[in-house]
């Protein structure tokens, strides 16, 4: 005798465990869940992506202008100046950085930690600025010659 369509077990209850409970539905569709083999991979890839720039180093003519911007800024301080600065700041994964540009009121010149300290108290160090300017024109003759 020959059945179609599996008449024999179409009206059987399903069967239920007695040892193991009804896994729940979020628990079931997790095995549909993409399979990440390298975890953190694309992370990585990004990271390696990511473009930094070096650090420029000035030539002499360059960091003379900058120690006489420097000179004249800490001459002007008490006239509380808005100055540009132009600065390195190193990243923390890679070898590298990025110049950016912060612009604020100078409090202060600290020459122990050879820093220059903001009102709002950012920190930039000497060291990695590359360019200081001033829309009050207080550098006069490095403003006039050399930008």
């Amino acid at each position: 005798m020959q059945m179609d369509n599996y008449e024999d077990i179409i009206n059987l209850p399903h069967h239920t465990s007695k040892k193991h409970p009804r896994m729940s539905l979020e628990a079931r569709s997790v095995q549909f869940a993409p399979f990440a083999a390298l975890t953190g991979y694309d992370d990585i890839i990004k990271e390696t992506g990511r473009y930094v720039d070096s650090k420029i180093e000035l030539d002499e003519t360059q960091k003379i202008i900058l120690d006489g911007k420097l000179q004249i800024l800490h001459e002007e301080i008490k006239n509380r100046p808005i100055i540009t600065f132009t600065h390195f700041v190193k990243d923390r994964k890679k070898d590298g950085g990025t110049y950016e540009e912060i612009t604020g009121v100078v409090k202060k010149i600290d020459e122990h930690t050879q820093e220059i300290i903001l009102e709002d108290k950012s920190r930039i160090s000497i060291g990695n600025i590359i360019r200081i300017e001033s829309t009050s024109k207080i550098f006069g003759y490095y403003d006039e010659e050399n930008g």
